[in-house]
């Protein structure tokens, strides 16, 4: 069976997001490496990871408001081209602040990935397909998360830990020509609906929007612990190195993430058909999520490696089913007209709460290891469902 056009570019569309990952996440999982090389304590990992976060967060709003600007397709082939430059450079540096400068101008860059997907979400497919699409767009993160260990270990090997930074760098300027052909055989459907306010300042007055602001600072912290730190735990908690974490371990929580994903989705898509309002049916799926994410609390204390990563996957898979679902609500609530500056203000809200997280995760680690992290972690996707339940309680 022929997969419609509409979905064969958000496939492309979602490859942008694997290549955004994979410059992302090329980092983390060269993190220990890194670290002895530039002489870093888990502490100052924190803070390479709250430069690429702080430019994240700053730069999320203009980026959203520059793509719906200039449109989908100016919009992405410049933050692309961009953020492929900076991870080039990261293959450069000979430094802790050349490392923190780099990541800081890839942040900057990257604030765009998603709010061009979302947008592309909200022009191609109609609401009850936009959660799938969401997720389609996240397994391209998560294939870059799952790739980039695995490339990452591969090119340390055989030519350096700078070459893996300049391979993936490079990545980008292979895929905008194939978006180019993609975008003119296959021009976006006129928009379906929209309750868009007329300007950028209705939607950023919204009460609804400032719910899911918040609602995504608090349940992405477990998406942000295990994207930066799962190569880090299986280090220093489980005693692996990090060539055997990499391999064999690393990658799989990735891979739950994406199928947790299309599990958000396709529930939500289900409900939906069945009758259940949009935004019922994604505070439905969000509210299983956050109960069954409590279980990350007991990852530190399994009593094996295999046991503590399958608790990993598990939460990577919960956390990703809400995630697709929040971040289809702006979709659903202002439409296509507003999609990329709604959906940059809950990236941007991402990146402003790694910039303060990151290193008190890492100081946290330093001092009493991942057993409090995890333990606080666990409880902060309910409390996000809370404020999501109250700030959109009009719409369900």
């Amino acid at each position: 069976m022929a997969i419609p056009p509409r979905w064969a570019a958000i496939l492309v569309i979602a490859l942008s997001s694997a290549l955004n990952y994979l410059d992302r996440q090329t980092l983390p999982a060269l993190a220990p490496l890194l670290r002895q090389e530039f002489g870093l304590t888990n502490a100052d990992y924190g803070l390479v990871l709250s430069a690429f976060s702080f430019a994240y967060a700053l730069s999320a709003p203009v980026s959203g408001w520059f793509i719906d600007r200039a449109g989908l397709n100016r919009g992405i082939i410049i933050v692309v081209a961009l953020w492929s430059m900076a991870g080039l450079g990261t293959g450069l540096v000979t430094g802790f602040l050349g490392l923190l400068l780099l990541r800081g101008g890839l942040g900057a860059a990257q604030a765009g990935g998603v709010p061009a997907t979302g947008k592309a979400t909200a022009l191609y497919l109609p609401p009850q397909e936009r959660a799938l699409g969401t997720a389609t767009t996240q397994i391209g993160l998560s294939l870059g998360a799952i790739v980039a260990p695995l490339a990452a270990s591969w090119f340390t090997a055989a030519y350096g830990w700078r070459s893996a930074f300049l391979v993936t760098g490079l990545c980008g300027f292979v895929w905008i020509p194939l978006w180019l052909v993609c975008a003119r055989r296959i021009p976006p459907a006129a928009a379906r609906e929209t309750s868009a306010p007329k300007s950028a300042g209705g939607v950023l007055s919204d009460r609804r929007l400032w719910g899911m602001i918040l609602a995504t600072i608090l349940y992405m912290t477990l998406y942000s612990l295990w994207s930066n730190w799962t190569t880090v735990y299986l280090v220093d908690a489980q005693g692996m190195t990090q060539q055997a974490a990499n391999r064999t371990l690393a990658w799989v929580p990735p891979v739950f993430a994406n199928l947790g994903g299309l599990f958000g989705g396709w529930l939500a898509l289900r409900w939906i058909r069945g009758g259940m309002s949009v935004i019922r049916a994604r505070m439905s799926v969000s509210r299983w999520s956050a109960l069954l994410l409590l279980a990350t609390a007991a990852i530190p204390f399994m009593p094996t490696t295999g046991l503590a990563t399958a608790l990993i996957c598990l939460s990577f898979f919960w956390v990703t089913a809400m995630s697709v679902n929040v971040y289809a609500m702006p979709l659903d609530i202002f439409g296509a007209e507003r999609a990329a500056l709604a959906v940059s203000t809950l990236t941007g809200a991402y990146g402003l709460m790694q910039t303060f997280l990151s290193p008190a995760i890492g100081s946290a680690i330093d001092h009493y290891g991942f057993a409090p992290v995890c333990v606080v972690g666990s409880l902060l996707p309910l409390a996000a469902f809370g404020v999501l339940k109250l700030m959109t309680e009009r719409e369900a």
